[in-house]
């Protein structure tokens, strides 16, 4: 079934550079999270258990992954409507330059999107960790005549000033926005907040970036080529004017922004119970799928971790890590608080002897290696006798080979880190 009122329109995002090294090659969505899944993956997937399965995916910076993932991932029968359609940032006479912002990309894109018929226009970010039923936020939309809506995250006060804080009325519609109040400003910007989330101090609502537009009226705003973004224009000047709603949504959400923020997570995916649970049969994360054989480990003491298919794993121990797809790990190593993103190819025994008789580490991490606190990204190679381990003690520095931030060290994608390095 496909829900024809509702047309997705996901914005790939910016050049991420909060999240490099990770986004060096690549673009935010196209980045890997829980060792097997894209962090495009989440968007399309909530969307296709709503029955949303009409997307456009708007890209531009680093994008080949990216379109290259979506392309092998998500095809639908040639008999169903069904599409998520790559679209890139291209130039034609009307428009000479890239994406400028959020609200650009849509206006550039919206010959496109105007092909189609639709109700509502359900505009997403493509790096975002939710689990979310847009049919309630569609449902509540229509329900209040609103013509715009905008999912909100209660917060509380200390969370705050992180974000633009949206003040309703008691109908829920927004009469006020700020853009990251400071401590002091924010007396008088609580909205009403369900009795669980009163009782967490969580009083003010937050905007997470997801909006609903009414057809007729994102043709309007789209037709003001001097607005280029949602959130610091389009928003803020259509409170007042139009009826703009808000949706409380009260589970877990993670705006992947940050190392820091990506890294953790990534780990918290193994506590017992994770607030983002991959487990959830009614919420399954869809992705490519791969034929991998199942992981083969030997002599390994495993806790509190998640292994993706594919390993060949003889560590002495993974702890609270999350190890992806083909990752290949050596006798008597350490692997702590880590996320190792895996590898894109097995290397067969002939390729791995050569190394060796060269010098060169396997792509994987080798013997007797301790790594903790690290970000391991694809491809790296990581010789024997290493040792990593980061920590707030370390200052933020940019190698060739790896970057540290926020005490975190993020092993490059394709790095070398030779035989018996140490970083600690």
């Amino acid at each position: 079934m496909i829900n024809k009122k509702v047309l997705a329109i996901i914005l790939g995002g910016g050049k991420g550079t909060r999240l490099s090294p990770l986004t060096d090659k690549r673009s935010k969505p196209a980045v890997s999270i829980a060792g097997k899944y894209r962090l495009v993956d989440i968007p399309i997937s909530n969307c296709i258990h709503c029955d949303i399965k009409r997307m456009f995916v708007l890209t531009q910076f680093n994008s080949a992954s990216l379109n290259r993932h979506i392309k092998n991932t998500y095809t639908f029968s040639s008999f169903s409507e069904a599409f998520v359609d790559i679209m890139a940032a291209e130039q034609t006479p009307e428009n000479k330059t890239w994406f400028q912002g959020t609200a650009d990309a849509v206006r550039q894109s919206m010959h496109h999107v105007l092909n189609h018929e639709f109700d509502y226009a359900l505009i997403l970010s493509g790096d975002q960790l939710y689990q979310m039923d847009f049919n309630d936020m569609i449902q509540q939309h229509e329900s209040k005549g609103a013509e715009i809506s905008i999912a909100t995250l209660p917060v509380n006060a200390k969370d705050a000033t992180a974000f633009g804080i949206l003040k309703t009325d008691d109908q829920s519609f927004i009469s006020s926005f700020t853009e990251k109040p400071s401590q002091d400003k924010l007396l008088g910007w609580e909205s009403e907040v369900d009795d669980e989330m009163k009782a967490e101090n969580r009083h003010y609502l937050a905007s997470m970036g997801i909006y609903i537009f009414n057809r007729d009226l994102l043709v309007e705003l789209m037709s003001n080529p001097d607005t280029i973004d949602f959130g610091k224009e389009i928003i803020p000047q259509s409170i007042g004017k139009n009826k703009v709603l808000a949706y409380q949504y009260k589970g877990y959400w993670e705006d992947i922004g940050t190392i820091e923020s990506f890294f953790e997570a990534n780990l918290s995916l193994t506590d017992t119970i994770p607030k983002f649970d991959l487990f959830d049969k009614s919420n399954t994360i869809l992705t490519r799928p791969r034929i991998l054989p199942p992981t083969k480990m030997s002599g390994t003491y495993l806790s509190k971790s998640m292994v993706a298919d594919g390993c060949i794993i003889n560590a002495e121990s993974i702890d609270h890590s999350v190890i992806g797809i083909r990752s290949r790990i050596g006798k008597g190593s350490k692997i702590k608080n880590t996320y190792m993103i895996g590898a894109n190819l097995y290397q067969d025994i002939d390729e791995i002897e050569k190394d060796k008789k060269e010098g060169v580490p396997y792509i994987g991490v080798g013997d007797n290696c301790t790594i903790e606190n690290a970000i391991i990204d694809k491809d790296a190679r990581i010789g024997n006798d290493v040792v990593i381990k980061g920590g707030k003690h370390l200052k933020d520095v940019t190698e060739d080979a790896y970057v540290i931030k926020d005490g975190i060290v993020v092993i490059r994608r394709r790095a070398v880190i030779p035989h018996g390095f140490k970083l600690q």
